[in-house]
């Protein structure tokens, strides 16, 4: 059975950007997937403005000629920095969200999220995340080799990975070994040699008090160096650029994103091609996604409807088809948490497993009942796992914190823009047209089940009911 045009760009819009909105579902019959795939090309060309929630933390802490040094710092400034950090990577998350769910540069965004988990990075520093994320979204579909030199230079990354205290005398490989398996080439294609040799060349590579990257000389290993079989007086950028020869890395990056935007089982034949392709275009992000979305076996049935949504993606799809105000938006970071997917959080180096990992009974049932939540006003207390990091030490205060929020998790919905979507589908068609437009799955729940269970008294009340219902089913959890 062919694959219908609007389930095609369906598929588009879930896979490289973050769900159909409301104001454009209507549309999707008409225009062809190559049509889409250019105007979401065109809209993500700009590039982005900077997410500033740090303003007050740099005025204070970080601005000046030096910035203030960490060991000039009194306790009590510390607790300021930590506390100010802890309310300003709040709302960077909740600025980023609503991105996801509002930009026309979706695509980027998109990408960004992708990025933003492949450079996993989880410290508590609100100014530091903020530069990095802006580092991932401004060159997110521009040349890998920008965006990585930029991510390894970034104060929040050195930090993360332990190279400030990466000298000559005694080398940290945490930064190297990162770099080689996690950014570049994958576990498995180098030696513990190289990694040794690697720290060498990032010796002196660090940030100062204001967050700028540093070359420390004096800390700075200058002697030979032996990394992948070449051996040369190399630093830090030269082994960026040597890892970037290697066509393994192409490889290693075509793999993960085809498993990201296509499917988690990979055809060899075709991963090939992409990193082929992705090496000989030196390394271009855009040419390697334009690759993918528009080949003909992006849309093939068998690459539709598998891919497990992410909690970030599951809150903004919502978001975007049901165009709604929240009486609370903190109550999307009880949801993150509660689903496992906190922004500026990754569980650890290697970032968000993905697939599979995102169900359990726990969050399964939560992800289920997230639509009428939102929707139905239901009062609701979560008890996310414990993770003090992301509670900055403050447990007891996050639980109580959480507690509020969660009884502000209820949203106003324009169901107006909603009803528009379905305004020239006849009565006797409804429920086809929005299982059509809310499922990617071929299997689809059963139209009887839904029909008892669906609001009659009017059109628009069957409408709402038979859409918060389809959300609400395990088959909605997959794009």
């Amino acid at each position: 059975m062919p694959v219908s045009n609007r389930l095609k760009n369906q598929h588009l819009l879930w896979r490289a950007a973050f769900g159909p909105m409301a104001e454009n579902a209507a549309d999707l019959d008409a225009t062809t997937p190559r049509e889409l795939w250019k105007l979401l090309l065109k809209t993500s060309g700009s590039k982005p403005a900077k997410l500033n929630v740090s303003q007050q933390l740099i005025d204070k802490y970080f601005s000046g000629n030096q910035g203030m040094d960490r060991r000039d710092l009194t306790r009590e400034q510390r607790k300021e920095i930590q506390d100010m950090s802890r309310d300003a990577l709040k709302d960077l998350n909740l600025e980023w969200l609503k991105l996801m769910v509002n930009s026309q540069s979706q695509l980027r965004e998109k990408m960004s999220l992708f990025w933003h988990g492949h450079f996993a990075c989880r410290i508590n520093n609100s100014y530091f995340q903020q530069e990095l994320l802006h580092v991932i979204r401004e060159n997110a579909l521009g040349n890998f080799k920008d965006l990585l030199m930029g991510v390894s230079k970034s104060a929040a990354m050195l930090q993360f990975l332990n190279n400030q205290q990466n000298r000559k005398q005694h080398p940290n490989e945490n930064f190297a070994r990162e770099v080689m398996e996690l950014f570049t080439m994958g576990r498995g294609n180098y030696t513990e040699n190289d990694i040794k040799e690697a720290a060498r060349a990032f010796t002196g590579w660090g940030f100062n008090p204001r967050g700028e990257f540093m070359f420390r000389r004096n800390q700075h290993d200058f002697d030979t160096k032996t990394v992948l079989g070449r051996t040369g007086n190399f630093e830090g950028e030269e082994i960026i650029a040597l890892l970037l020869e290697q066509k393994q890395t192409a490889r290693f990056i075509s793999r993960k994103i085809y498993r990201y935007f296509v499917n988690e089982t990979v055809d060899e034949t075709k991963l090939s091609w992409l990193a082929d392709r992705f090496y000989a275009n030196g390394y271009d992000i855009g040419k390697l996604v334009e690759d993918i979305f528009t080949s003909d076996w992006f849309y093939e049935e068998k690459n539709i409807g598998t891919r497990i949504k992410s909690p970030v993606e599951l809150i903004a799809g919502i978001r975007r088809l049901l165009p709604m105000q929240l009486e609370n938006d903190q109550s999307q970071l009880l949801f993150e948490r509660a689903l496992g997917q906190v922004l500026f959080f990754p569980p650890n180096v290697a970032g968000w497993p993905g697939g599979k990992n995102w169900i359990d009974s726990s969050s399964l049932m939560l992800r289920l009942r997230l639509p009428q939540i939102l929707a139905a006003n239901e009062m609701v207390e979560i008890r996310p796992k414990a993770d003090d990091d992301v509670q900055m030490g403050m447990m007891q205060e996050g639980m109580r914190r959480l507690k509020e929020t969660a009884k502000g998790g209820t949203a106003t919905i324009q169901w107006d823009l909603v009803y528009r979507i379905f305004e020239k589908t006849p009565r006797e068609k409804l429920l086809d047209q929005v299982m059509a437009t809310l499922l990617q799955t071929k299997a689809k729940p059963g139209a009887a089940l839904l029909e008892r269970y669906a609001n009659k008294e009017s059109r628009e009340n069957y409408i709402k009911s038979a859409i918060i219902n389809l959300m609400s089913t395990p088959e909605y959890q997959l794009c």
